[in-house]
């Protein structure tokens, strides 16, 4: 199956979903062009408390739809946008990709993966228990698997629209594995 965006989504207001659009516009360095979290500087709520000058490592949010398949199997209904990404995949296994890796997304956009999303309580607020299905622990090292998707930030702007190709370019190695930001 060839990688491929299934929905974009992007909202200018503070909140924890963001409505499916036609199409979104990347914009390099900054990220989804009339997106809350779009900016040079972090845009997170939270963390802009205390670190609101560091780089925005979180300029794009992407989510693999497959995730929402298995969370279906759980008895939990999630849709494109529900958990706040901008864009939504299937054929493309996100996690395992490294730090620094390219996508490019549609016919000029570039996104590179700069580390996993952080899954937050907000998410058992928008359903109850899905927080515990979104990362796993492992009880041999007590290591957590995040899986609600990672983030990048824009290296090259471009517009998106779901049933754009995605392609994948990794760096050279030894490989960064994916980690919080």
């Amino acid at each position: 199956m060839e990688a491929r965006v299934t929905a974009v989504s992007s909202n200018g207001t503070y909140s924890f979903s963001k409505p499916n659009r036609s199409g979104i516009k990347l914009l390099a360095g900054l990220g989804v062009e009339g997106d809350v979290h779009a900016g040079e500087t972090i845009r997170h709520r939270f963390r802009m408390e205390y670190e609101p000058d560091l780089p925005n490592l979180r300029q794009v949010h992407l989510m693999h739809e497959e995730l929402f398949d298995e969370l279906a199997g759980k008895g939990f209904a999630v849709a494109a946008g529900d958990l706040g990404e901008n864009i939504t995949t299937r054929g493309i296994e996100l996690l395992g990709l490294p730090t620094g890796a390219l996508l490019r997304i549609g016919a000029e956009a570039v996104v590179e993966v700069t580390g996993l999303r952080n899954p937050c309580a907000q998410i058992n607020t928008f359903r109850k228990g899905l927080l515990r299905e979104v990362f796993e622990i492992d009880p041999t090292n007590g290591d957590f698997t995040f899986k609600a998707g990672i983030m990048g930030v824009v290296r090259q702007g471009g517009g998106i629209h779901p049933g754009d190709p995605v392609e994948v370019s990794v760096p050279a190695g030894p490989y960064r594995p994916l980690e919080r930001v």
